[in-house]
C-alpha cells in the first residue's frame, strides 16, 4: 500500500487496529491524537491503577505510524486537522459521530468537500439511530449488545467475559476490508465515499449462524453446557494430565468409527451410540463414558492415537502453550519489531497482523511513535514555518518535540 496516505483519528483499539494493519501493509498512517496522547498509551493505569508505563497492546496497534499531537477542541486545531485530512487518501476514525460533526469532521461534510476522500468510520452502534453516540467499547456494543456474550454463555450462568479487544480487532479488520474496496472503487471511478462499520454490526455477523437460523427458520437452539453437547464429537475433554483438547468431528457419523477404534473402549461400540441421533439421546451416558475414557491417558498419548487413526482433534492451548507451539511460528504469528526503551532501540517479539503478502514478505517494521513525534514535520508539509509551529506549541494547540 505504499503511496496511500491514511489519517487516523482513533483512540483505544478498534480504529487504531485498523490503521495499524494498513501501516503494516505499507500505507503512510498519520495518527492525530490529543496533546495528552491516546489514552491507550496508559491502558494499565486506566484499568487498574497500575504504575506500569509500557503498553504492548498500544505498540501492536500503532507501530509504523506517525504521530501529530493536536487539540481539535480549538478552532485552530480543527483547521489544522482538516488540512491534514484534506491531503489524505483515507480518513479513518472511531470517534463518536456527534463529536466529529461538532468539530467539523463529520462524514457528510468531508465527503462532499473532498470527493476523492475515503471516509472510514468505525462506531459502537452505527451512524444512525437513538444510540449512535452511546459509548461503545467492544465489551458493550460487540459482546453485550450484539448478543455475542449471550451466545457464548451456558444456560443459567453469568454472561461470559470475552478476551479484551476481541471485538475491536474483528471490527477493525472489517473496516480495513471496506477501505480497500473503497480505494479500488476510487481507482475505477475517481470518487471516494463513506465506508462505515460498527462493533454491534460486526458482533451480529460473528454469530451469523445463530442469527440467520433465527431469521430464516424462526427458532434458535439453546446454548448448552459442555456436559450436554448436541454433538459429543465437537466438544472439549480433559486428559489424565489435566490438559484439554477439542474433538472436531463436525460430521458426527463420519468421524465416530475412527474415535471408537482409537480409544479401544468397547463400550463406545454400544448400539445406542451408533448414530448422531442416538448419541444425542444418550448424551448423559456417553459424556460420562468419554470423560472417563479420556482421563486414562495424557494429551500427548491421545494425540498420537488420534493421529494414527484419523481422529480430528486439536489441543486447547494456553497463552504459554501458544508461544512455544511450533505451528504458531511456522504460520507466521509472530514478528520482530524494533522499539525504544530508555533511549535505546531494542528488538522485541510481537504479533503479526492476520494476513501476509508474498511481495512484502521481507518488509520490516518500525517503532510506534511517541506523542507528537511528527507534529512539526507534518505541519511543515502543510506550509507552516518553524515560528508558526512554535507559536502553536506555546498556545497548547499542538504538542511534540520541537524540530521533529
Amino acid at each position: 500500500m505504499a503511496g496511500v496516505r491514511v489519517v487516523e483519528m482513533g483512540l483505544w483499539v478498534a480504529g487504531p487496529a485498523a490503521g495499524g494493519v494498513l501501516a503494516d501493509w505499507g500505507a503512510e498512517v498519520v495518527k492525530i491524537e490529543p496533546p495528552s496522547g491516546d489514552p491507550m498509551r496508559g491502558l494499565f493505569g486506566a484499568l487498574s491503577g497500575s504504575k506500569e508505563q509500557r503498553c504492548p497492546p498500544f505498540d501492536l496497534y500503532n507501530r509504523g505510524k506517525s504521530s501529530v499531537a493536536l487539540d481539535i477542541n480549538t478552532p485552530k486545531g480543527r483547521d489544522l486537522a482538516e488540512r491534514i485530512v484534506g491531503d489524505a487518501d483515507v480518513f479513518l476514525t472511531n470517534m463518536r459521530p456527534a463529536f466529529l460533526e461538532r468539530v467539523g469532521l463529520g462524514h457528510e461534510r468531508l465527503v462532499e468537500k473532498y470527493p476523492r476522500l475515503v471516509y472510514a468510520s468505525l462506531t459502537g452502534y452505527g451512524l444512525e439511530g437513538p444510540d449512535r453516540d452511546a459509548p461503545g467499547f467492544d465489551v458493550a456494543a460487540f459482546a453485550a449488545r450484539a448478543g455475542v456474550s449471550d451466545r457464548s454463555t451456558p444456560p443459567g450462568q453469568p454472561p461470559t467475559t470475552l478476551p479484551g479487544g476481541l471485538g475491536d480487532a474483528v471490527t477493525g479488520m472489517s473496516l480495513v476490508a471496506g477501505v480497500l474496496a473503497a480505494l479500488l472503487h476510487r481507482e475505477r471511478t475517481g470518487r471516494g465515499q463513506l465506508v462505515a462499520t460498527s462493533l454491534m454490526r460486526s458482533g451480529a455477523f460473528c454469530i451469523g449462524m445463530e442469527l440467520s437460523t433465527r431469521l430464516g427458520l424462526g427458532r434458535l437452539a439453546a446454548t448448552r453446557p459442555r456436559s450436554h453437547p448436541q454433538n459429543p464429537l465437537l466438544n472439549s475433554y480433559a486428559s489424565a494430565d489435566g490438559r484439554w483438547f477439542w474433538l472436531i468431528g463436525a460430521e458426527s457419523d463420519r468421524h465416530w468409527p475412527a474415535l471408537v477404534t482409537a480409544t479401544g473402549e468397547e463400550r463406545l461400540a454400544d448400539e445406542r451410540f451408533a448414530t448422531a441421533r442416538g448419541r444425542r439421546r444418550a448424551g448423559d451416558d456417553l459424556m460420562a463414558l468419554l470423560d472417563a475414557t479420556f482421563a486414562t491417558r495424557t494429551r500427548d498419548e491421545w494425540g498420537r492415537l488420534f493421529d494414527e487413526h484419523g481422529v480430528w482433534w486439536t489441543p486447547v492451548n494456553s497463552v504459554e502453550d501458544l508461544l512455544t507451539d511450533p505451528q504458531a511460528e511456522a504460520a507466521g504469528l509472530f514478528v520482530d519489531v524494533p522499539t525504544t526503551r530508555d533511549d535505546t532501540t531494542v528488538t522485541e517479539r510481537s504479533l503479526a497482523n492476520p494476513a501476509d503478502f508474498g511481495s512484502a514478505a521481507d518488509r520490516g517494521f518500525s517503532s510506534p511513535p511517541a506523542v507528537g513525534a511528527d507534529t512539526d514535520a507534518v505541519l511543515r508539509r502543510l506550509g507552516l514555518d518553524d515560528a508558526e509551529v512554535e507559536r502553536l506549541r506555546k498556545d497548547g494547540i499542538v504538542a511534540g518535540p520541537a524540530g521533529a
